[in-house]
């Protein structure tokens, strides 16, 4: 009997100490409440994005995979600098043209310009063959054949 109440004392001293821990005793609690996983934006915001921001771009999970609204952002801000570099290129393009425009031979000019003095070429080309008349054989002669030529 002495061994019961000694286990039931035990068992009263365990589950009081579990309680609080539990529920939290004094001004710490216990376990600390675990932050939400929260998007935080790796885009800079100073600079021009490049391929590695892109690639090292991650969203956190939630229980129905990603939040929208962090997706929505991210994509809002990707569709912003790819519209801001479609309005530079077509910008850089209308002053390129007009420039070419304004030269002197016109637009033109720099497709069609030909050097002003011809370059001769290093290895000049060899003189072609002689050709055979047609009713003659198209063979190569002896040295005793020449000889009779001549």
């Amino acid at each position: 009997m002495v061994l019961f109440l000694f286990l039931v004392i035990a068992l009263v001293v365990v589950v009081g100490a579990v309680t609080l821990a539990v529920i939290g005793g004094g001004e710490r609690a216990a376990l600390p409440d675990v932050e939400p996983e929260r998007f935080t934006d790796p885009l800079p915001p100073d600079r021009a994005l490049r391929r590695a921001d892109v690639d090292a771009l991650r969203f956190p999970l939630t229980v129905r995979g990603y939040r929208m609204a962090d997706v929505d952002d991210a994509l809002g801000r990707l569709g912003a600098e790819l519209a801001e570099r479609d309005a530079h290129i077509a910008e850089l393009e209308a002053a390129l043209a007009g420039a070419q425009a304004t030269a002197v031979g016109g637009p033109g000019l720099l497709k069609t310009h030909a050097p002003a003095t011809a370059v001769t070429p290093v290895n000049p080309p060899s003189p072609a063959p002689p050709t055979t008349p047609p009713g003659e054989k198209d063979t190569p002669k002896d040295a005793a054949e020449e000889e009779n030529d001549r």
